[in-house]
């Protein structure tokens, strides 16, 4: 699959905007200054897809990208305390129409900081995903910050924090470094592969 010729295709702002799902559909979720925008431009190999922001909860739309023969789906960052409460609101009810259609749900990618135990928010999104059975893994960005023994210690960790979810793919990555990239990109590709063979099945 071919990660380098992504383009950007459509914004949503609200839950009524959202285009037709024609393809099968990877979608990036994580709270703001998570390393969102990194992960994905490391991905598709670019430095500009999707914008790198120094203001968090900067992102208020769902943008799709057409990446191959999937559409990447970039989901506004959560947990920023900044932002108003009406903007909030309109984050939530957008994110809940998203999720409510009848969409090509292929998988999801949950980032979650590695330097830090998942947040109440981070928790919520994962339990979400899980009880609701959509296919998903985890990606813990910021490695690169870490030392060796502060990443083999966070990890340990992590079996704590996410217990009750030891069945969920998780892969650390480093935004700097690209650690990690290969591996989500050949889970993604896995994932998509699958799913449009199936449907030429049906």
């Amino acid at each position: 699959m071919n990660y380098n010729n992504a383009q950007f295709q459509f914004a949503a702002g609200k839950a009524s905007q959202l285009p037709e799902s024609t393809m099968p559909e990877v979608i990036f979720s994580g709270r703001s200054n998570v390393g969102k925008s990194s992960l994905i431009n490391k991905l598709v190999n670019r430095k500009a897809l999707a914008r790198v922001s120094a203001t968090p909860g900067k992102t208020a739309t769902i943008n799709f990208f057409q990446v191959d023969k999937f559409h990447l789906v970039d989901l506004p960052g959560y947990g920023y305390a900044k932002v108003s409460k009406g903007e909030k609101q309109r984050w939530a009810e957008l994110m809940e129409g998203y999720f409510n259609q009848d969409r090509k749900f292929c998988l999801v990618v949950q980032i979650v900081d590695m330097r830090h135990a998942p947040s109440n928010e981070d928790m919520d999104m994962i339990r979400y995903l899980y009880e609701r059975e959509m296919p998903f893994i985890i990606v813990l960005t910021k490695k690169d910050k870490l030392k060796k023994t502060q990443q083999a210690k966070r990890l340990e960790e992590l079996k704590q924090e996410l217990a009750g979810f030891e069945d969920v793919p998780k892969f650390p990555f480093s935004a700097i470094t690209g650690e990690g990239a290969e591996e989500i990109r050949e889970y993604i590709t896995y994932q998509v592969e699958n799913m449009v063979s199936q449907e030429t099945a049906d």
